[in-house]
């Protein structure tokens, strides 16, 4: 199900323990309530499954879909 809006992207780092993944996603800003942009519910989805396999550290997978910062811990 698609909201009417208008599209904008954005970029979101999804933090797990061994890894910070930067990923593009869309958000909209709905006709109905222009002040605050939002997800779809695709998006939702998307964010929680790179969220998964970045705690699972399933590198390659997310590789593909944005970038893959390995988290270290401060000295």
């Amino acid at each position: 199900m698609s909201i009417p809006g208008r599209r904008i992207k954005r970029t979101r780092l999804i933090q797990a323990e061994k890894y910070v993944v930067a990923v593009e996603v869309e958000m909209v800003v709905p006709v109905d309530d222009p002040e605050e942009p939002c997800y779809e519910a695709e998006t939702v989805q998307f964010l929680r499954e790179v969220k998964e396999r970045a705690e699972q550290g399933d590198v390659a997978w997310l590789k593909k879909r944005g970038k893959v910062y390995a988290a270290m811990e401060a000295a």
